[in-house]
């Protein structure tokens, strides 16, 4: 956690050596035996969580997506001593709407690059907003929820369950 206000630009860099630490990881686990039920009943099937292993080790290619992510511009700042993660897209347009996109948990801003473009663009299609916007989609950077975030180590209060009116 920093103690700096200002706004510094964000990218994720994952090292590779973390990469490999964790193909290692995956590479070495120590399966239970199948159970007799078959289903979903005693949790997850043993074969789907083979192939989901398998993939993660072997199919899923981080550095795409990380560069996928890195196309959005995404920074970072402290509001009341919590990190606070954020990608931010300006319209050209000088008098575009804000639009400020929050998410839940789990889920993460990423869902919403699909409509970054579409928010942003000042051509008008069948397919975008009429008025271009500038978007944000702030985090808390301890939980990945969306803000606001209590002290260091408590969750968000967005993920707090609320009385119902």
């Amino acid at each position: 956690m920093s103690a700096d206000t200002q706004i510094r630009p964000f990218r994720i860099e994952i090292p590779q050596a973390d990469l490999d630490d964790l193909k290692d990881r995956l590479a070495r686990t120590r399966w239970p035996q199948e159970s007799p039920e078959q289903g979903w009943g005693r949790g997850v099937p043993l074969g789907y969580l083979k192939d989901l292993v398998a993939y993660w080790a072997d199919g899923f290619d981080w550095r795409a997506q990380e560069a996928a992510l890195n196309e959005i511009p995404q920074f970072m700042t402290t509001i009341d001593g919590q990190d606070v993660h954020f990608m931010h897209v300006r319209s050209p347009e000088p008098d575009a709407f804000p639009l400020i996109l929050t998410h839940g948990w789990p889920s993460s801003p990423i869902e919403f690059r699909k409509v970054v473009e579409r928010l942003t663009d000042p051509a008008p299609t069948a397919a975008t907003l009429r008025t271009p916007s500038t978007w944000s989609s702030p985090r808390c950077r301890a939980t990945g929820s969306p803000l606001p975030c209590g002290p260091a180590g408590a969750t968000c209060s967005g993920s707090r369950r609320r009385g119902r009116s």
